[in-house]
């Protein structure tokens, strides 16, 4: 999070790289990413070609590769834009941030699952979800912030 946008997005690249040549190795790319990428779905490192290339819609993602600068690149599909903000079923991020600065976000949506499109099928959307309990222990306060930890955990199906 306190990284330069450059680093970021440094090591969104070299993560992408990593991905694509394990799932060469692999014969496959049915690749799930999960986890908090201290970044936001829109932020260059997420969306750029040579990152993590994650697409906000399936019809995107389903188009499996583009082409920029005359390299192929893979599109991953990141569903999780689509639980921004208030009109969501659960909390409007995943992280609370306020800074003491002109731009601020405040909510953030750092803890993510980006999908290729060779399992965007095995993907449930309806089951996707900010989790604002655990069980019957609340992890958001009164204020609507994260209480127990300083991120929301989220909640998804893959049928295999």
């Amino acid at each position: 999070m306190y990284a330069n946008d450059r680093d970021q997005e440094l090591r969104c690249e070299q993560t992408g790289q990593m991905i694509y040549h394990a799932e060469e190795a692999a014969g496959h790319q049915r690749t799930l990413l999960v986890g908090d990428l201290n970044l936001n779905p829109f932020e260059k490192g997420v969306v750029m070609a040579s990152g993590l290339h994650a697409a906000m819609t399936k019809a995107t993602a389903r188009e499996r590769k583009r082409t920029v600068g005359g390299t192929q690149y893979r599109y991953f599909y990141n569903p999780m834009w689509g639980h921004f903000g208030d009109r969501t079923p659960g909390p409007p991020g995943t992280y609370y941030y306020s800074r003491g600065a002109d731009v601020s976000y405040f909510w953030h949506m750092f803890d993510q699952v980006l999908i290729r499109p060779d399992l965007i099928e095995r993907f449930d959307d309806e089951t996707l979800q900010v989790l604002a309990a655990a069980g019957s222990t609340p992890l958001i306060g009164q204020n609507g912030r994260p209480t127990a930890s300083d991120h929301l955990p989220i909640s998804f199906k893959l049928n295999l």
